[in-house]
């Protein structure tokens, strides 16, 4: 029987007004690779927010029950942030990005110990990161940044791992194993994945939540174009891509002014 970790009841949020998200319902299960998609200004990002406790909704609530700890009504998270919201001249290494991952479960000015310091060695064994240890974020590649923050988002052993479009700015080589790293991740937690890029979540996640305004669950990936061109309120078409089917948004020309929230 599938053991929910976080239940999302009755949520809406406004910002200046304008109301974003609203009589959102969600439950993400253990284990779960839940993959949030929807059309640009949705409020997928918004979502998340909540989700972290960055953002307070109007209304509504979420519930946390931790699978490891039958008495907590909180849960360990892990969060890999959209590329472009890293400042990628701060001063600080690879290894030292991973050790920040702990920062929820010591002060900030605490010394990290021996036994943190192997577990940040065992993740970047595991990242594919040896001997980048000492080197600046500033000059590592998209790939090996993005290995960076996925190691910073598990080294805490989360019961959710969050990541927000995380196959920005790398190659599809890349990209490749980023998603094998994940499916390696999903065997230890569940993982919630934001992506504007259809074709490659359908063929990776095990269920689907499309986010515009409202929220449309599916508790699988054998979903129709009539279910997806219902949610997105466009067109999409189904192309053919190595063999795999790939949807994209067909063109269209709805779109209306102040429709659209940072960051999507």
């Amino acid at each position: 029987m599938a053991v929910p970790i976080i239940e999302i009841k009755s949520l809406s949020v406004a910002y200046d007004s304008r109301t974003v998200l609203h009589d959102v319902d969600l439950t993400v299960y253990e284990h779960d690779f839940l993959g949030v998609i929807g059309p640009n200004g949705g409020g997928k990002t918004t979502l998340i927010k909540c989700i972290l406790g960055l953002l307070k909704p109007a209304s509504g609530k979420i519930l946390y029950h931790s699978a490891r700890n039958a008495t907590s009504n909180s849960i360990v998270m892990g969060y890999l942030p959209q590329y472009n919201s890293i400042d990628r001249k701060f001063p600080i290494t690879v290894e030292e990005v991973i050790l920040s991952g702990l920062g929820g479960q010591q002060p900030l000015t605490a010394r990290y110990g021996d036994a943190q310091r192997e577990k940040a060695r065992q993740i970047v064994a595991r990242m594919g990161l040896e001997g980048l240890e000492e080197r600046a974020i500033g000059t590592l590649s998209g790939g090996q940044l993005q290995r960076t923050l996925l190691g910073r988002a598990i080294i805490s052993d989360p019961e959710v791992v969050i990541l927000d479009e995380p196959s920005t700015y790398i190659d599809k080589r890349f990209e490749a194993r980023l998603y094998e790293l994940l499916s390696e991740i999903n065997r230890e937690c569940s993982i919630i994945l934001v992506s504007h890029d259809i074709g490659t979540v359908l063929q990776q996640v095990k269920s689907i939540a499309c986010v515009n305004e409202t929220l449309d669950y599916h508790p699988d990936t054998g979903i129709s174009t009539e279910w997806l061109e219902r949610n997105f309120q466009c067109p999409i078409e189904l192309l053919g891509h190595g063999g795999l089917p790939h949807r994209i948004l067909g063109e269209h020309h709805h779109h209306s002014p102040g429709e659209t929230e940072q960051n999507g």
